[in-house]
């Protein structure tokens, strides 16, 4: 199921208690404090931390759980305490969980018997290769980038209906990773599929605008992982340092989860040569190792 076992036992606990769409969202503490007393015996903070990174948009491509309140933002800010926000599951994780109940996974006794959890999640979404992983476990570190549902399911019914598909006609219909905050991804897609090993270029979203006889450099999509408060910080250094030249004003306009920093450029001023630099000196373009 592609879950590491906290993200499993949230998702069920959260399935037990009722928490289905269209449902009432519950209190996080709640929730936590379930997962704790009957499956994971850990701390409270790396529970409520990954039930967190299951509601983000901006962190997962397919958010698993429904937040409602402060789960944190792209700027990195904080997520309110667990007794402030709530969750409920998203339709999407209700397909992870389907039919759990007809015996379709092997279930174990929890860790004080007196309760039992699935193993596994039935799982009819490979959520593995669509929401990705990272991390090192056992020795063994990974870094899975995620995928478009659409692509992914396709793929799978290409080889069902030819199972002797090469990879290269694979990579025909997945094109490659798609990520969360968008912006474009260059690299050798086909090696990287072959041997689950190699390093991906990401790019932001950079267009220009003209308003009022001012031309406007408009980033309104930035790379996976990239936190916007950081990258607007290196931007303003950069002018400030005059290795960006030509730029008269810069102002961050992202409101609402749509992301919008403006670069305001002097009469004059080349809009192709700013935007190369921007790629160049700053995180608008970053790297992403597969494994």
């Amino acid at each position: 199921d592609g879950m590491k076992p906290v993200q499993r036992r949230i998702l069920y606990s959260m399935q037990q208690m009722g928490l289905k769409p269209g449902t009432q969202t519950k209190k996080s503490a709640r929730i936590v404090g379930d997962v704790i007393g009957k499956f994971h015996p850990h701390g409270d903070v790396a529970i409520y931390d990954a039930l967190v990174r299951m509601a983000q948009d901006f962190s997962l491509r397919y958010p698993l759980v429904f937040g409602q309140g402060n789960f944190g933002s792209i700027d990195n800010d904080p997520p309110a305490a667990y007794r402030y926000t709530e969750a409920r599951l998203n339709q999407i994780a209700i397909e992870l969980l389907e039919d759990i109940e007809k015996e379709t996974v092997k279930f174990v006794p929890n860790f004080d018997n007196s309760t039992t959890e699935p193993e596994l999640l039935p799982g009819k979404l490979p959520a593995l290769i669509l929401n990705g992983a990272t991390g090192i476990a056992v020795g063994m570190a990974t870094n899975i980038p995620s995928h478009n549902l659409t692509e992914v399911c396709d793929a799978i019914i290409a080889y069902i209906k030819k199972p002797e598909i090469t990879i290269e006609q694979l990579a025909e219909i997945v094109k490659g990773p798609d990520f969360p905050t968008g912006g474009s991804v260059s690299g050798d897609m086909v090696d990287l599929f072959k041997t689950g090993k190699g390093k991906l270029i990401m790019r932001g979203k950079v267009t220009t605008e003209n308003i009022k006889n001012k031309e406007l450099v408009v980033i309104t999509e930035i790379p996976y992982m990239v936190n916007k408060s950081v990258l607007v910080e290196q931007i303003a250094n950069l002018v400030q340092d005059k290795r960006i030249k030509d730029v008269s004003d810069l102002r961050d306009e992202s409101s609402k989860g749509k992301i919008r920093i403006v670069l305001e450029l002097r009469k004059d001023a080349n809009s192709k040569f700013i935007t190369n630099a921007l790629f160049k000196y700053t995180r608008l373009q970053d790297s992403f190792n597969v494994n």
